[in-house]
Parts: structure tokens; C-alpha cells; sequence
């Protein structure tokens, strides 16, 4: 038996299921769970250089999700959710160590204030103000 799997691929590259999935667990979260109204479909998913990490259950739904933009030395991790059903599983921090494995030091992230110690966890340290954002107070943090 094997555990959690984590895939890569650029935009290009996901199947159509895969980025509806993705795409639904993002609004189920962001939008619906925190009742954050936002523009999530941003434009940067389909960059060239952005990366779209996940962890899929057996029936292929997507689990857990975060994106890389950026270049190397310059990227930013981002949209990290996983969902409800699937959380306290290890799959979000399974996903960031492979995410910071395929990084560039230094890495940037806006992490949710509340989560500044599962963040810490990692090595991020807090790099500015607390600001609010869509309502949820986020704090810039950086992994240098």
C-alpha cells in the first residue's frame, strides 16, 4: 500500500478534471467556507511559469492544492487548501515540503495570520505587518 501522492504540472499540462477539481476545492474553501468574495481565477494559473501542485484521492478529486508563481529565486506559494474532508492527514504539509523542494530560496508566501505557526513549521519567518485581505487578517512571510 502506498501513501499520498503529490503531482506537478503547468497549466497546460492538467487534465480538465484535475483543474475543475482544483478549481472547485479553491472556491469551496476561499469562497464559500471563509466567505471570502474575490476574482479567483486571477489570470496567473495559466502563466508560463507557474506551477499547480495537488494531492488527488482515489476517486481523483482533488484533495489538497497549492500554486507556485514566479521564477526561481522569485516565487511565491500560494492558494494552499485542502479540503475539509481531507484535513489532519498530513496532505498540506506533505504538498509544501514538495513545494519548497522544487523552490528557489527565497520564497515568499501571505499566510493567513492564524496559521503563522504551521508556516513556522517549515522555516517561514514573518516579514512585515499583518494586513487584512479579503477580510482575514495575512501576515508576508518569507523562507529565506
Amino acid at each position: 500500500m502506498t501513501g499520498p501522492v503529490v503531482r506537478w504540472a503547468r497549466f497546460a499540462d492538467l487534465s480538465p478534471y484535475t483543474l475543475y477539481s482544483a478549481i472547485r476545492l479553491r472556491i469551496a474553501v476561499f469562497a464559500v467556507e471563509q466567505w471570502c468574495v474575490y476574482q479567483d481565477l486571477d489570470g496567473r494559473d495559466t502563466e508560463d511559469t507557474t506551477w499547480h501542485g495537488w494531492v488527488e484521492g482515489d476517486d481523483g478529486d482533488v484533495l489538497s492544492y497549492l500554486r507556485i508563481l514566479g521564477s526561481p529565486g522569485n516565487e511565491v506559494i500560494g492558494r494552499v487548501v485542502t479540503s475539509p474532508a481531507a484535513r489532519g492527514r498530513g496532505l498540506g504539509a506533505l504538498l509544501m515540503r514538495s513545494a519548497l523542494d522544487r523552490c528557489q530560496r527565497p520564497v515568499r508566501i501571505g499566510a493567513q495570520s492564524y496559521l503563522l505557526g504551521w508556516y513556522g513549521a517549515f522555516g517561514f519567518v514573518a516579514g512585515g505587518p499583518e494586513y487584512l485581505e479579503d477580510g482575514i487578517p495575512h501576515t508576508p512571510m518569507t523562507l529565506g
